[in-house]
């Protein structure tokens, strides 16, 4: 495909005209590869390479060679024409260890990989990829275009116990809600989300979370969320749009962290607790406001 196919929100010049036919770094790129460039330095470099096209920032402009295209974010840009030039299914492929129940529904282009299970009354929609060992509980539903990584189990019963006051002895409360996932999510290897409790356990469109993360029932997460390897959040939490958790962030259950919300690696939130702030920067256990606990580090040190 031509370049300016591959982006075609951009205007980009002579440099739209070259024939693509994959992503490369610098190293290893050719006549046919496109490869980006975020400042002076690495431009250079991919000038250097034999790169066909190169995605470079407008604040760049001037270079005077055919190759070179300005676009607004040369990673995103990058990332867009990837996706573009790669290959997907046109029909459903079902590996022949996978085993699924009945009552599933599927859409098209969906692909089944190796020990998968999938559970009574499961709904994908169309070019869902389960890589491998992926056990989906029965009445979850995926959207359109969701990948799941090896390993991952969604739709598990939930952590949540009544107890007995007088003899100490806990019992399951029903788990028996449903698991929503919406479309153009990624979910890492061994990565766990519990079902809903007696309603839904929510992930919104967009949204990407990492390996070895649980989320707890009943929990929602907003669209365009990032959610960091071994982070834990507990039942009943809300992560809001756009939110962003670092690695190994602890939330306890009924919390809210709010849209635009960003939590550092290891930060944790009590229970209740509520984070509000677009673009604010919470960082510690308790999570308190960057400049708060940067302030707190620097009495310790001098303590």
């Amino acid at each position: 495909m031509k370049l300016r196919d591959l982006l075609p929100a951009e205007q980009i010049g002579n440099a739209g005209e070259v024939e693509i036919l994959r992503v490369s770094g610098m190293k290893d790129a050719d006549a046919a590869s496109v490869v980006f460039a975020t400042d002076a330095d690495t431009l250079s470099a991919a000038l250097e390479s034999a790169a066909g096209a190169i995605l470079a920032p407008r604040k760049l402009e001037g270079v005077a060679d055919q190759r070179v295209a300005y676009v607004r974010d040369p990673r995103y840009s990058f990332a867009e024409a990837g996706d573009r030039l790669r290959a997907r299914p046109t029909q459903s492929e079902i590996h022949p260890s996978a085993v699924i129940a009945d009552g599933v529904a599927m859409g098209t282009g969906c692909q089944i990989g190796p020990g998968c299970v999938i559970g009574e009354d499961v709904i994908l929609g169309d070019d869902v990829e389960l890589v491998a060992r992926v056990t989906l509980y029965p009445r979850t539903r995926l959207g359109s275009r969701v990948v799941v990584q090896a390993g991952a189990v969604l739709g598990s019963t939930g952590f949540g116990y009544a107890r007995n006051a007088e003899t100490g002895r806990y019992l399951l409360f029903p788990q028996q809600g449903s698991l929503v996932i919406g479309d153009d999510v990624e979910i890492g290897a061994n990565t766990t989300i519990d079902r809903g409790a007696l309603g839904e356990t929510r992930i919104g469109s967009g949204t990407k979370i990492d390996n070895l993360v649980h989320i707890g029932h009943n929990c929602v997460i907003g669209e365009n969320v990032i959610i960091a390897a071994q982070t834990g959040i507990s039942g009943s939490s809300i992560v809001e749009d756009g939110a962003i958790l670092g690695g190994q962030v602890g939330i306890g259950e009924h919390a809210t962290v709010g849209a635009g919300v960003i939590l550092g690696g290891g930060a944790g939130v009590l229970s209740g607790k509520k984070m509000k702030g677009p673009g604010q920067v919470f960082w510690g256990r308790p999570a308190r406001p960057l400049k708060e606990y940067l302030r707190d580090l620097a009495r310790l040190r001098k303590g």
